[in-house]
């Protein structure tokens, strides 16, 4: 009887630490920094769930936002917000100053209507690696690097 009860115990505890791990396998925790979609709001926290079959997904606590994986046209990753949609992002120059490392994913679609779209999002650094690697896989695209220090971190 002794030796059941442990078991469980141990059963218990493994379920609690594998939670975790499973929500990470997930996609990863982000932010969306901006972008052309209006039910975002900016700086809106979240996670990025990649293991849809045939969307990305990007959850927050006000909106949940869908992009099939075949309307994706671009995947960039840099360490700064690219200039092209800088339009598209309105971001705080202290923000941009920051002496701190960040890792930004621009997803490029189309949308229903046939419009071009943007979603900029500031992933989480533990995340990254296997957010672009998933991306690539799903969508058929190769990641876009804005240069050769952006191609070590997401690649490494």
């Amino acid at each position: 009887m002794g030796f059941l009860v442990s078991g469980l115990i141990v059963l218990a505890s493994g379920t609690i630490v594998s939670s975790p791990l499973l929500a990470k396998e997930r996609g990863g925790r982000a932010a969306y920094v901006g972008g052309t979609v209006a039910a975002l709001s900016s700086r809106a926290q979240g996670s990025i769930d990649t293991t849809d079959q045939h969307d990305f997904v990007f959850q927050s606590k006000a909106a949940t936002v869908r992009i099939p994986y075949a309307s994706i046209k671009l995947l960039e990753y840099g360490q700064k917000v690219n200039r092209r949609y800088a339009m598209a992002v309105l971001v705080s120059p202290v923000f941009l100053l920051s002496k701190a490392r960040r890792h930004f994913l621009t997803v490029a679609y189309t949308d229903p209507e046939g419009r071009q779209q943007a979603l900029v999002f500031q992933v989480d650094k533990d995340d990254i690696r296997s957010v672009l690697v998933t991306l690539e896989v799903k969508t058929g695209l190769k990641v876009q690097f804005q240069d050769e220090e952006a191609r070590k971190a997401g690649k490494g």
